[in-house]
């Protein structure tokens, strides 16, 4: 297995070897699901245009501007989760803290360095999806996961959740779900995709200035309801 400390992407690599790279994070990420450096430099190697397109559009805006400009962050680093759980209940930063500790895992981490705006895009990606989990109300368990694979997909259109997707609808038409049926799943993922398209852009969106604010309350402002996709 590579060792995921001295994988890399070089500057304008060649389309073979953002594939060679992306197969090597592959191999690391099916003994280490939760690895930071492979999972974002998986995105970055699949999703390189993606995030550059997200960038041209984030530079129209003058809170997108600002966003690349400081480079807020939601690693492990630079959150109190003590704190925020003190939060009222309800709120954004309280939602984020409980969902750590309900599932018994901490915030992303990664020790890439960022090089240009596109590189800060990848990392932001992979540091909101467990706050788009609390967001959206998609679960943890695999049919929920794949619910914010979609919705990323329509919202973002990033090419590793066509990959990831591709392969846990595979194994899920292979051996359902308890409870989900193939019909339902397939429905589900195409309801939460057209809602990620319906959404407002989440990269575009400066979460830590919004902790106090209630999660039904940026849920609403940020995401598509079902009454919207009609």
């Amino acid at each position: 297995m590579p060792d995921p400390n001295t994988l890399s992407l070089p500057d304008n690599a060649s389309l073979f070897t953002r594939l060679r790279v992306a197969t090597q994070c592959l191999q690391v990420l099916q003994h280490d699901p939760a690895n930071p450096t492979c999972g974002q430099l998986l995105n970055i190697c699949l999703d390189g245009k993606v995030y550059a397109s997200l960038v041209q559009q984030l530079q129209r805006s003058e809170e997108g501007r600002r966003i690349l400009s400081e480079r807020p962050s939601l690693q492990a680093r630079d959150l109190d989760l003590a704190a925020l759980e003190r939060l009222p209940e309800g709120t954004l930063g309280h939602g984020v803290a409980r969902y750590y500790r309900d599932n018994k895992i901490s915030p992303f981490d990664t020790t890439l360095e960022l090089k240009n705006d596109i590189d800060y895009i990848g990392k932001r990606y992979r540091e909101t999806h467990d706050l788009l989990h609390v967001l959206t109300g998609y679960g943890t368990d695999v049919v929920g996961e794949m619910e914010l694979q979609a919705y990323a997909l329509g919202n973002l259109g990033i090419r590793t959740a066509v990959l990831i997707l591709a392969f846990g609808t595979l194994g899920h038409l292979k051996t359902p779900q308890a409870g989900v049926g193939r019909s339902e799943y397939l429905r589900r993922l195409w309801a939460a995709y057209r809602r990620g398209r319906a959404s407002q852009q989440f990269l575009g969106f400066r979460f830590e200035n919004y902790w106090e604010t209630p999660v039904a309350t940026l849920s609403e402002r940020l995401c598509a309801s079902a009454a919207q996709l009609n």
